[in-house]
């Protein structure tokens, strides 16, 4: 049984990548950017002292991501947080392949829409090599999270990898892709 290719990967293949040869000029097709992976996660700084906090993190995660969110830990020891190096403080899931593609398609058109006051994401959140990074302050812009399940609101990080050498490439591609880039 062969699996529905979802519409954003269709798009890339089907008209994403003709137009990025055009606008580029490259000579192989293994030239093209393409996205990676996208990461998904989100600090819970007050796991220190309630740990169910983090449980419900890591459900909320895995219900946006529709696939299994790890618990972080934390780098190095804060003492002024009371955070020591080792305690589990986040969640993080990374999304590849079709459910990667899935859930930008959800972010592009059902969550970033649902934004209060929304005017398009920052065109300038590139880092240099081509990646984009994205915060937002509600999980509940997602169509997954019950609002009238969820024990407080908090906020999630979005990472996109693209292959794309430069922050020209990658906008480009993400902007073909449907991303709302403010003007």
């Amino acid at each position: 049984m062969a699996s529905a290719v979802p519409t954003l990967k269709a798009l890339y293949t089907d008209k994403v990548r003709k137009e990025l040869q055009d606008e580029f000029g490259y000579k192989s097709s293994m030239q093209l950017p393409r996205i990676e992976k996208v990461i998904v996660s989100m600090g819970v700084g007050d796991a220190i002292s309630n740990k169910k906090l983090l449980d419900v993190a890591v459900n909320e995660l895995t219900q946006i991501a529709g696939q299994r969110a790890v618990k972080t830990r934390a780098k190095k020891s804060i003492s002024n947080f009371k955070l020591r190096e080792g305690m589990e403080v986040g969640a993080k899931v990374t999304l590849r392949g079709n459910r990667m593609y899935e859930f930008m398609d959800r972010l592009i058109n059902i969550a970033l829409p649902r934004v209060k006051d929304f005017r398009g994401v920052n065109p300038n959140a590139f880092d240099g090599h081509g990646n984009y990074s994205l915060g937002v302050t509600e999980q509940i812009i997602f169509p997954e999270i019950v609002y009238d399940r969820i024990e407080r609101i908090s906020g999630l990080n979005i990472a996109i990898v693209t292959t794309a050498k430069t922050d020209v490439e990658a906008k480009s591609l993400l902007g073909k892709l449907g991303m709302p880039f403010r003007k």
